[in-house]
């Protein structure tokens, strides 16, 4: 029954109390209103760390027993540093591990501090509230970028959603700067450079209209994301592999198994599954309490 605070770092800081793998209370979120999305984009890394103190000093409240403190952040994270955070660019090198402890142990709470990428945590939390804990559980994160989410945690970079799906010289629309990677076709932000005169759910909409132009596209998008999958099936192995973020109401599960059929032909390694799943806060922040459990 150990007592865990789960945090997750994105537009906004939301924590939540976890025992048990169960969400105790409601959440806590900064900034309170959708709206102000960019208060901590704007905000520098000192900055969010103190906010990040203050929700979960909240949290904490009337609760002595607390064992940890689970973050859940975007970007490459390792060893309680965030090397690179391309939506949180402020973030990166910041030990954020180190600097949210400190930051808590002169507040009087001494639970030791975990972070984890938030794909990762989301998978974790799919993991505990499923029932899976003793299975491998991976998940690609549909949203502004592409993250790809991969739960028992192992050593490695995991950026899965830099995997290279093609060798197109024109396909540079990745935040990272880099070519022919996943998120430079399915991210939200690299749609939107690739059709400056469209919002993405206008370019989907289109293509099952009859447009040629969109529905190359579209069948392009679920390409990638076939081809990323197939890659992690031929390292990793078969397995389920859960699809979530505002952006899975573009996936056609027909067009996307059809293409992974095409690309995964070994007959050991066909026994993968895909589901869709809600991309739930509450997930995410047992996940994120999850992975400081698993570490502590």
């Amino acid at each position: 029954m150990a007592k865990i605070v789960g945090v997750t770092l994105s537009e906004r800081v939301v924590t939540g109390l976890v025992i048990d793998h169960r969400l105790e209370g409601g959440l806590r979120c900064f900034p309170e209103e959708h709206e102000d999305e960019y208060a901590l984009v704007e905000m520098p890394a000192e900055g969010i760390v103190e906010v990040l103190r203050d929700q979960v000093k909240a949290t904490v409240a009337g609760h002595n027993d607390v064992v940890a403190v689970g973050l859940g952040v975007p970007g490459l994270v390792r060893n309680g540093v965030v090397e690179e955070a391309p939506n949180l660019p402020q973030l990166k090198g910041a030990r954020i591990a180190d600097m949210l402890g400190n930051a808590l142990r002169a507040e009087g709470i001494s639970a030791p501090v975990t972070i984890a990428n938030d794909a990762d945590a989301f998978a974790a939390g799919i993991a505990a509230t499923t029932g899976k804990l003793d299975a491998v559980v991976r998940v690609w994160t549909l949203g502004v970028g592409i993250g790809y989410g991969r739960y028992p945690a192992t050593d490695g970079v995991w950026e899965g959603g830099h995997t290279v799906v093609t060798l197109d010289e024109k396909e540079n629309y990745c935040g990272c700067g880099g070519r022919g990677h996943l998120e430079g076709i399915m991210g939200h932000r690299a749609m939107r450079l690739r059709f400056l005169d469209m919002e993405p759910e206008e370019v989907f909409e289109a293509a099952k209209k009859g447009d040629s132009r969109c529905g190359e596209f579209r069948k392009l998008w679920h390409k990638a994301l076939a081809a990323a999958t197939a890659s992690s099936i031929h390292l990793r192995g078969p397995g389920r592999f859960y699809l979530a973020g505002f952006n899975v109401r573009f996936v056609d599960m027909s067009m996307l198994h059809e293409y992974l059929h095409q690309m995964v032909k070994m007959s050991p390694l066909q026994s993968y599954s895909l589901e869709i799943i809600t991309d739930a806060q509450e997930t995410r922040i047992i996940g994120a309490a999850v992975s400081a459990h698993t570490k502590a």
